[in-house]
């Protein structure tokens, strides 16, 4: 009899699938590495399994354990499936952007699953990688992975995508693309590959909001290239250690709506019903595909998750349609905002060293209720509202004598030029009440409530 003693025995030896028809035009053989076929339906299951080996191992987690991981959906399933075959709880947080799918599907495999909120910095004690640790630290017997620094995620490609991908092309591959996300898929496959043929050249897939892309190419680490996306599984807001970039040849960024629109192509044209990071890593490997593939090369692309996943988004023609991914309803970006204001002025700052008081007055000179604070050098470091001030006064009229540094709220959030209106309405709250967005000339423009509201009526 043939059989596996449990469904993690199952992991791996997935497919590679030729492209036909979204390759028009590009030359060479175009395979997909289909990691839906994996029981989770995800690349994530391969390091899950690892990583909880590792750790047994290592005598880091006993029996009846506790799993804690943040994950945005894929790797929680994995790390599900690896508690089920070897009898271990699961507790995971998730970023408030991840779709219900995910949500619902972790929690249907016995999971706990704790929203955390996506707009918050990393170290935020609210965030998700935050909220992991720290349940680490009250629970006994639990592990953390942390799959974005945990070496055994590297490990696992290696060990297993990348000799499957070299057996199956029987080594005639010339290029690999994959998404980056925590960085273990791609560099782990990549760094077997080369050492097999160093002339493989890895390209990574890297979102609009994500740091990667220009830190592999100037070695900076330059936090105004974060600003929020929607493309779920891919790019980071911090360089995880599994990212060794000597490893990855290119970078190609992709925007979200280029992402759901190709994912949803494939399902049409291939029969592939992929996931939106696979949408991403498609469209990002063919676009540098058409300028770099000759008749002779083979390009594998690596296919990370299924598309159950995001059939209240991407697969959902009023959510695309809502956020002007097609094209029967028409939004305007802040690239439209920005035109509309016909360079009216520099941006208005204040400086954290002015006082109070005086803050108070050029805010009013200018009739604006919120403004960008700086440092000397231009940097911009924190925000002032009217209604934070108004607070405060109430509370000590003594504030008014105060320097702006020590009651600024932190800097507004910046964005990028092509997202639609309801993208960046959703992105004003509360604790942020306006948003920053850099034009093709690197100059800041403030986007605020009223500008939002014009957009809609006009």
């Amino acid at each position: 009899m043939k059989y596996y003693n449990s469904i993690i025995d199952t992991i791996g030896d997935t497919p590679l699938v030729k492209l036909n028809k979204v390759t028009k035009g590009i030359r060479g053989t175009v395979l997909a590495k289909v990691e839906y076929f994996n029981p989770g339906n995800s690349v994530k299951d391969r390091i899950a399994v690892r990583m909880i080996e590792d750790a047994e191992k290592a005598g880091i987690i006993q029996p009846g354990g506790t799993i804690i991981e943040g994950t945005s959906g894929n790797t929680g399933f994995g790390l599900a499936l690896a508690a089920i075959a070897k009898g271990y709880k699961c507790i995971f947080t998730m970023a408030d952007k991840q779709s219900k799918e995910k949500i619902d599907i972790l929690r249907a495999v016995g999971a706990d699953v704790v929203v955390c909120p996506t707009n918050v910095e990393p170290d935020d004690p609210r965030s998700y990688y935050s909220v992991a640790k720290r349940l680490n630290r009250e629970i006994p017997n639990s592990i953390y992975p942390n799959q974005y620094d945990n070496l055994s995620n590297t490990a696992a490609h290696y060990n297993t995508t990348g000799p499957e991908i070299w057996r199956d092309t029987e080594g005639k591959i010339t290029h690999f693309a994959a998404g980056v996300g925590t960085g273990g898929t791609i560099c782990g496959t990549a760094k077997f590959l080369k050492e097999q043929n160093p002339n493989v050249v890895t390209v990574g897939i890297d979102t609009y909001g994500s740091v990667f892309k220009k830190y592999k190419e100037t070695g900076i680490f330059d936090q105004r290239e974060v600003y929020p996306y929607l493309t779920e599984g891919i790019g980071e807001d911090i360089l995880p250690q599994n990212v060794d970039f000597s490893l990855i040849d290119h970078f190609v960024k992709v925007t979200d709506k280029d992402a759901a629109i190709m994912a949803r192509r494939l399902s049409k044209e291939e029969g592939l019903f992929v996931g939106w990071s696979t949408g991403s890593a498609v469209h990002g490997a063919l676009e540098w595909a058409r300028e770099h593939l000759t008749d002779d090369d083979v390009l594998i692309i690596l296919l990370p998750d299924h598309g159950t996943r995001y059939l209240g988004k991407i697969y959902n023609d009023t959510w695309m349609k809502d956020h002007g991914f097609l094209e029967s309803r028409e939004f305007s970006t802040a690239r439209d905002i920005v035109r509309s204001k016909n360079g009216k002025g520099a941006l208005t700052t204040v400086g954290r060293e002015l006082k109070v008081g005086d803050a108070i007055r050029l805010l009013n000179q200018h009739s604006i209720s919120q403004i960008p604070v700086t440092e000397t050098n231009g940097e911009i470091v924190g925000s002032l509202t009217d209604s934070t001030i108004l607070s405060k006064l109430i509370e000590d009229p003594a504030v008014k004598d105060l320097t702006v540094g020590e009651v600024m709220d932190k800097p507004f959030k910046f964005v990028a030029l092509d997202n639609t209106v309801d993208v960046l309405s959703s992105l004003i709250d509360r604790d942020n009440k306006a948003l920053l967005v850099r034009d093709e000339n690197q100059q800041v423009h403030i986007i605020t409530q009223a500008d939002l509201l014009a957009a809609i009526t006009n």
